[in-house]
């Protein structure tokens, strides 16, 4: 599923606002110990992001790249851009940034995910941020990941995924190294009880 598709659905799949929280027999290292957050989900397939895998570039960084400032310029970014966070959202467009928000930031780009959520992947929302009159809550992400038509199902059924609904204060935390333990945690399971096999009745 491509980001026209997410902007033109008509209805909410099964797996539109789930978390996915992969397996230990996860075999693509892109995906292994991830938690991901299902954006859209139809016939024509599903997206998401990863939101416990850390990026190296820091918003400073992004700032830099996209001339907002300028690098022989003091830099003066109030508190809550200072730290924002910048993440791995998956493999697919890796060079293309998306922020993920709270619904209090609205441009005419941005697309409800949910009840509560919104995904803005324009400049003003950067801009925003900088200048410190972003979303209250939001994660930048590089990168997304996308499933063909019936390919999520697929790997589910294959014990490549366990499903819950997401949680939208795990989506925002910005502490990444646990993220993992804490989703499965949420639904009751501890990370060290999984098997990596997959049981079938």
């Amino acid at each position: 599923m491509s980001l026209s598709t997410l902007k033109n659905r008509r209805e909410r799949g099964f797996f539109d606002g789930q978390f996915l929280i992969a397996m230990p027999g996860m075999e693509d290292r892109n995906f292994a110990r991830t938690v991901i957050y299902i954006c859209a989900h139809s016939d024509a397939g599903a997206m998401g992001f990863v939101i416990n895998r850390p990026q190296s570039l820091t918003f400073t960084d992004v700032l830099l790249h996209l001339d907002m400032i300028k690098q022989e310029e003091p830099i003066v970014l109030p508190q809550g851009a200072r730290d924002f966070p910048i993440q791995t959202g998956g493999p697919v467009e890796s060079g293309r940034g998306f922020v993920l928000h709270s619904d209090d930031y609205a441009s005419d780009s941005s697309i409800p995910v949910s009840d509560d959520i919104c995904l803005t992947a324009t400049l003003d929302i950067v801009r925003a941020i900088s200048k410190g009159a972003g979303p209250k809550r939001a994660t930048m992400l590089l990168g997304y990941s996308s499933w063909a038509a019936g390919q999520l199902e697929n790997e589910v059924a294959n014990n490549g995924w366990l499903t819950c609904p997401a949680n939208e204060e795990l989506i925002f935390d910005r502490s990444l190294d646990d993220k993992y333990e804490r989703a499965l945690a949420g639904m009751g399971i501890n990370a060290a009880m999984l098997s990596a096999e997959a049981g079938h009745a």
